[in-house]
């Protein structure tokens, strides 16, 4: 009996073995499948990833261009130009374009008219620059009869040659421009003036001129003034 007992217990122990055995093989075959399932994965996942690639500029982007300082010299020069032609500061007593201001005298010759200004007569004129294209003139007509203030505004056109012979070069500024005519006297009146002439620099501090003068009055008045004025 108890032989038969121990054969037993040797075949459950030998069944047990083989048993145990078998386990382990199935359980080390699952090791490696899942293993090799999990290096699949892997494998898949990183090919399935995009590939960033960074890739790094040759060169820095391109900046704007700086402006250059004589760039923004000339543009701050041709805003202030304009700026001052806009304005156009009135300075009395300056030099416009035809040429600096003066006072002097001169000889009036009337062509017709009431007044002193029709008349023949002894004148004081003058021109007094205002802008580099503007001028008054005053000048006072005086005759035998009451004196004739004139007070014209004139445009003042630029200096030029108007002839030439050999080296000696003759030069004109020619003006137009109108303002009021005052008849002195008892019987004072103010009427429309205007005046037209010419400018001749003469030399550094003298100017001769010439000019005739329209006054409307009763009757339109007319003079004809040849002067020299001193520079200033």
């Amino acid at each position: 009996m108890n032989r038969k007992f121990s054969q037993y217990k040797m075949l459950l122990i030998g069944l047990s073995a083989i048993a145990f055995g078998a386990v382990a093989n199935s359980a080390s075959a699952e090791t490696n499948s899942l293993s090799a399932e999990m290096d699949s994965i892997g494998n898949s996942q990183s090919q399935a990833l995009p590939v960033l690639e960074i890739e790094s500029s040759s060169s820095p982007a391109s900046l704007p261009e700086t402006v250059s300082e004589d760039a923004v010299s000339v543009t701050g020069e041709a805003q202030t130009e304009d700026i001052q032609v806009a304005q156009a500061p009135i300075i009395p007593g300056r030099s416009t374009r035809s040429g600096p201001s003066y006072i002097g005298i001169g000889g009036n010759i009337g062509l017709g008219g009431d007044t002193t200004l029709g008349d023949s007569g002894f004148a004081v004129i003058s021109k007094v620059g205002l802008t580099r294209n503007l001028s008054t003139r005053p000048s006072v007509v005086i005759g035998g009869n009451d004196p004739t203030v004139l007070v014209p505004v004139t445009i003042d056109f630029p200096i030029s040659s108007v002839a030439e012979a050999g080296e000696v070069t003759l030069a004109a500024a020619p003006y137009v421009g109108g303002g009021i005519a005052i008849s002195t006297g008892s019987n004072s009146l103010v009427r429309p003036l205007i005046s037209a002439g010419v400018d001749v620099p003469v030399a550094s501090r003298v100017t001769a001129t010439a000019g005739v003068n329209f006054a409307f009055f009763d009757d339109t008045e007319i003079g004809l003034i040849l002067g020299a004025g001193y520079n200033f």
